[in-house]
């Protein structure tokens, strides 16, 4: 059989670490999907750039300096979008699907903001749009979720699914460092990019949350609608807390199905210090997956780099391949559910979400002060699952009051912590970071 033909945009860390490993192992390649895969093709953003390209694929492979020479050529089945951001990358994918060519993408933005527009229109040219790529690198969540699961009601997903913002964690447990000195040493070693904002303010796992999330539970892809917040605040001392308390601090990407709705949410989070997941460390990705029937599920591996994130490009061009030829109505839906199936389940508000609370308050060291803090907490029906006084570095006659409490409404935490930073005896801004058992 004709090997199938591929159209290759981008060639940068990730194309070039599918490049290389497409043409390392053909064979085994070639005997998963049934036939030989090609890059027939490859794009780059200009002239300038293809000829550079040209130097890494050699003479066999055409580089050219505009990709609609990819997305409108006849003889190319497959585009392999890897380019990221927003535009050209949504033009090119709409019109590569418009002109019935499916497509592979590591682009979690793009899927985050207009997933449900592309997704759309490949059902309507009967196409498959894979994005394996596009969350946590080589680990195979989304084949997992999509079909690995599909027996089982999923109840809640929680995941480290940004190895930038792990590594600044791990070092500042292990070495006690400021968030700030960590971050050049991430930057200086090539972990954080010289503007890390998507990374440390949470943007990216929240990119990826949202997918997840869509196929767990059958909803469109609302990015939108997810609370994001990342670990540029985050304190050394408050890491060195939770760690006598026997927890460690963690960005967690948590989506978690209730009654009233579905919680998708990323912030940093205690969670305790035996959980396997805790004890993820440097730029390691993992998710955990509660679901009714297999139980709790654990995934771990790269979440980036070249050839971990090229494994799931890769495998995702298998998996178009072996499809190429079947009946649209009778693929895996790009979502896991059939379109018919996605419900209009709301996304909760923050307000609304159940979750316990890490929480340190520099007070005045006088009679009174805890009592008065864990009145407010009670008004408030919220119980205290342990508290733990130190001496603040702050200042003399003051203290750290550290207070962890058990699961409460977000809306009411937010109620009580104001009026606890309305007491004169608080003499700063409270910290509060969020508190999940994962059990």
């Amino acid at each position: 059989m004709k090997a199938i033909q591929v159209g290759l945009i981008g060639l940068g860390t990730v194309g070039a670490g599918t490049f290389h490993v497409l043409q390392r192992n053909q064979a085994e390649i070639r005997g998963r999907a049934g036939r030989g895969i090609e890059i027939a093709m490859v794009a780059a953003r200009s002239a300038e750039r293809a000829k550079a390209y040209q130097a890494i694929v050699g003479d066999g492979v055409p580089c050219v300096g505009d990709a609609q020479q990819l997305v409108n050529n006849p003889a190319i089945d497959i585009i392999v979008e890897l380019i990221g951001g927003i535009e050209p990358a949504r033009t090119l994918v709409l019109q590569a699907i418009a002109n019935g060519k499916h497509v592979v993408t590591a682009n979690k933005a793009l899927l985050a903001l207009h997933g449900t527009e592309i997704f759309e229109a490949a059902r309507e040219k009967g196409v498959v749009v894979a994005f394996e790529a596009a969350v946590a690198g080589g680990i195979p969540i989304i084949k997992a979720l999509r079909e690995g699961l599909t027996a089982n009601r999923i109840e809640w997903i929680a995941g480290i699914i940004n190895g930038t913002t792990n590594f600044i964690l791990s070092e500042m447990r292990g070495k006690g460092l400021d968030f700030a000195t960590v971050l050049k040493e991430a930057q200086r070693l090539g972990y954080a990019e010289s503007d890390p904002t998507f990374d440390i303010e949470g943007v990216d796992a929240a990119h990826k949350l949202t997918l997840m999330s869509a196929i767990a539970f059958g909803v469109p892809v609302q990015f939108d609608k997810a609370y994001v917040e990342g670990i540029s605040s985050l304190q050394a001392t408050d890491i060195k807390y939770a760690e006598q308390l026997g927890y460690r601090i963690k960005l967690l990407g948590i989506t978690r199905r209730r009654q009233e709705g579905i919680e998708v949410r990323v912030h940093p989070t205690l969670i305790p210090a035996s959980r396997l997941v805790a004890n993820v460390e440097g730029a390691m990705n993992a998710v955990v997956v509660q679901a009714d029937a297999v139980g709790t599920t654990l995934y771990y591996g790269k979440g980036a780099g070249a050839e971990p994130t090229a494994s799931a490009v890769v495998a995702d061009l298998v998996d178009v391949t072996r499809l190429a030829t079947a009946d649209p109505d009778h693929r895996v839906p790009h979502l896991a559910f059939q379109p018919d199936a996605i419900s209009d389940t709301p996304i909760l508000e923050m307000a609304d979400v159940h979750t316990a609370f890490y929480l340190r308050l520099v007070v005045a060291d006088q009679p009174g002060v805890l009592s008065r803090i864990t009145t407010i907490l009670a008004e408030h029906d919220i119980s205290i699952d342990a508290v733990l006084q130190r001496e603040s570095a702050e200042g003399e006659r003051q203290t750290d009051l550290i207070i962890l409490t058990h699961d409460t409404i977000e809306g009411r935490m937010n109620e009580a912590l104001a009026k606890m930073q309305g007491l004169p005896t608080v003499l700063a801004p409270i910290v509060r970071i969020r508190k999940e058992e994962l059990a």
